[in-house]
């Protein structure tokens, strides 16, 4: 380690960088703004933090200092704290209103100890996986010291300077190593920039090792892909454990921070990109389908975020998955396209133009189970008819039941120009005839006389009504497929 002092006092300077970078000064200082009062809560909650703690409390001789110390980092008096090798400095104020320079020393590594530590990191994939987490593991710590390299503070390590000119570590220095704690719960590069090298540069080493030790593999026979564009996954693959090992995992289950909460749920899905651009497309790309199909994804998407975050998401069943043949049905219901695109869905869905109207008014009515109620015809097995049949009984008085006759799982009214199906889902759906086609008239529901009940008299003005744009769109169907 570097134990000599540069002419400011502090231990030792910057590593050199030559050949690294015009930036790499800044690079090795990281200015973080103050941070809010922490009343209420403790300093630090990773097992990282305690250990800086822990180092502060072992070598300073004045406790009542700490404690002190402590109630002005609550109460918010440390300014922006700026973090270098082998230094942290922040301007500290005491309760009386008095500004102090307050500067905490700390070993930095030599190049001899980073080469070690460099070694460790990328001698097992979930060291490095870990770091890029933001997170120091304890076999990642307890590896290095194996190696020599010492990261976390022990007693001694950090020495205080203060303009309030305290031999030891005095408030404002206290509340200085308080808040910083505080920090590197937030993220280890922190404590590995006080030991000497920044987050760009470290991850970067590690990096040149990680392909290094990849191409090592691929010379040697042993499977890594030989460009390098794959050598992190291919370091990651090469360890004997192939991943965390379950004690490292187990030994981090009392500091891993808690899920963050979901994100808020926008208010609607978000615009998509135009690709009207001046470059013509590649032939056979339509642009304005690739628009629809994105405009479609981000609706899809939107709704499916709101079904996540909805309370009762975890007790509802799993969404049903459409066929290609279904999903031109949500399709031209839920994108409502332009009639040209319309009309080549129309042309693929396998059904006629009055068809596809009927399935389209499906789908607005019950989804995947309205259209799977339109297209299936099946005959119920005699439990199954014997329930729908007790359903039927009870649902009307005797003189007020209308005349069903039952084929299959479907109860026909002729005289009175309706319908009712009883789908594999134990619900009725209504129908009314139309032309001498029967057509979906109205939601599902378990009992019948509810489901006749509610029944559209004229489905498709009341749907076009309810869903803005569905009669706009079939009619073009028809009309551009000639009937």
């Amino acid at each position: 380690m570097n134990h000599g002092r540069d002419g400011h006092g502090a231990y030792g300077g910057c590593d050199s960088e030559v050949g690294y970078g015009a930036d790499a000064a800044s690079a090795q200082e990281r200015t973080f703004t103050a941070l809010p009062p922490a009343r209420g809560r403790g300093f630090a909650d990773s097992w990282w933090g305690r250990a800086w703690l822990k180092a502060l409390e072992d070598t300073a001789l004045d406790g009542s200092q700490l404690k002190k110390g402590r109630g002005v980092a609550r109460e918010g008096l440390v300014g922006a704290v700026s973090v270098r090798p082998g230094r942290i400095t922040a301007v500290v104020r005491d309760r009386g209103g008095s500004a102090y320079r307050s500067d905490v020393l700390f070993q930095e590594l030599d190049e001899a100890d980073w080469e070690r530590f460099l070694d460790v990191a990328t001698a097992r994939a979930g060291h490095v996986a870990a770091l890029l987490d933001r997170e120091m593991p304890p076999h990642l710590v307890e590896d290095a010291a194996a190696a020599g390299v010492e990261l976390l503070p022990g007693i001694g390590d950090l020495e205080p300077e203060c303009s309030c000119e305290a031999w030891d570590h005095c408030p404002h220095t206290a509340a200085l190593c308080y808040q910083v704690a505080r920090l590197l719960d937030q993220d280890p590069f922190v404590l590995l920039l006080m030991r000497g090298r920044g987050e760009r540069r470290l991850l970067d080493e590690l990096q040149l090792r990680i392909v290094a030790r990849a191409s090592e593999r691929v010379v040697s026979g042993r499977g890594a892909p030989a460009d390098g564009s794959g050598a992190v996954r291919a370091a990651s693959a090469e360890g004997v454990d192939g991943g965390v090992r379950a004690d490292e995992a187990f030994a981090a289950r009392d500091i891993l921070p808690p899920l963050p909460a979901p994100p808020p749920l926008p208010d609607e899905p978000g615009p998509v990109p135009s690709l009207e651009t001046e470059t013509e497309p590649e032939p056979g790309i339509d642009t304005a389908v690739l628009e629809l199909l994105a405009a479609d994804g981000a609706a899809r998407a939107h709704r499916m975020l709101a079904d996540a975050l909805s309370p009762d998401h975890a007790h509802r069943p799993l969404p049903v998955t459409l066929t290609p043949r279904q999903d031109v049905v949500r399709l031209l219901a839920d994108a409502r396209p332009e009639p040209w695109i319309a009309k080549r869905l129309a042309a693929g869905s396998g059904r006629s133009p009055a068809a596809l109207d009927a399935a389209v008014r499906a789908w607005w009515y019950g989804g995947a189970a309205g259209i799977a109620v339109l297209d299936e015809e099946w005959t119920p097995d005699p439990e199954t008819l014997t329930r729908a049949q007790a359903r039927l009984t009870a649902a009307w008085e005797e003189n007020e039941r209308p005349g069903l006759r039952a084929v299959g799982n479907r109860w026909t009214a002729a005289e009175d120009g309706v319908q009712l199906r009883y789908g594999r889902d134990g619900r009725w759906w209504p129908y009314h005839d139309e032309d001498g086609h029967w057509v979906p008239a109205g939601p599902g529901d378990e009992d019948p006389a509810a489901a006749l009940g509610g029944a559209e008299p004229s489905a498709p003005p009341s749907v076009a009504a309810r869903r803005p744009g569905v009669q706009s769109m079939s009619p073009h169907v028809e009309s551009e497929s000639g009937t």
